[in-house]
């Protein structure tokens, strides 16, 4: 995602020009970079207009605050992050593990080349409730991972019981989200590894289905018996 850049010459200071129409798009880019270079929690509104070159009353023309700027920020992100997700799950081809290891390296991918709508995503603080529409796409991403959770939790051995797909995907999301968060977005602070944060996460997640007892070679949907919907894919 881009929008057209201006640079300041005399003082260094990014001012984006704007004709009617495209304030809007100069204050999110305003808000996305200072939230890569502050936090979500480190400008105010104000700050905004000053890097979209507008006067402080402007914003308001399209924003009642700035949460809600930051939100309109963190929901592009989950509608990036969507797309992102449903592409690399690809409705679990060839088969489930490999569809979700595709998955979780997407995620990681998307946080380290993503950070700051990962930031406003989440770490704004922003109550997810108080924005149905942010809510609303923050689910459909979650979706994706409930989605492979459930083809996962289909791969059951016979006769053993089959854990919730919601309880399998919050485990997974956790996982991801604590490694991508930790390991998989560029930080400088971050601690060494002798790994890459997606071997992490693909060794994590082995050790979590087969401690549920879950097969995981790709061989073992070839000889799960069919279900009432047939064999899962």
């Amino acid at each position: 995602m881009s929008w057209r850049k201006d640079k300041d010459k005399d003082d260094g200071r990014a001012e984006r020009g704007y004709h009617h129409g495209n304030l809007k798009e100069a204050l999110l880019q305003a808000a996305l970079d200072l939230i890569s270079k502050k936090g979500p929690a480190g400008f105010t509104f104000a700050d905004a207009a000053r890097m979209a070159g507008v006067s402080p009353a402007a914003p308001y023309r399209h924003f009642r605050d700035r949460d809600e700027l930051i939100a309109s920020i963190a929901q592009r992100g989950f509608e990036q992050f969507e797309s992102v997700l449903t592409q690399a799950w690809d409705d679990g081809r060839p088969d489930t593990v490999t569809a979700f290891e595709r998955v979780g390296k997407a995620y990681l991918a998307f946080a380290r080349e993503e950070p700051a709508f990962y930031s406003a995503m989440f770490e704004s603080g922003l109550p997810p409730d108080a924005n149905p529409t942010l809510m609303a796409a923050s689910e459909r991403a979650f979706a994706i991972i409930r989605a492979a959770a459930e083809r996962l939790a289909a791969l059951a051995p016979p006769g053993q019981p089959r854990p919730p797909a919601m309880m399998m995907a919050l485990h997974i999301w956790a996982m991801s989200h604590g490694i991508a968060s930790l390991f998989g977005r560029g930080d400088a602070a971050r601690r060494k590894l002798p790994m890459s944060p997606e071997e992490l996460l693909e060794a994590e997640v082995l050790i979590y289905l087969r401690g549920l007892g879950f097969p995981t070679d790709r061989q073992a949907e070839a000889a799960a018996p069919a279900g009432p919907w047939g064999k899962p894919r």
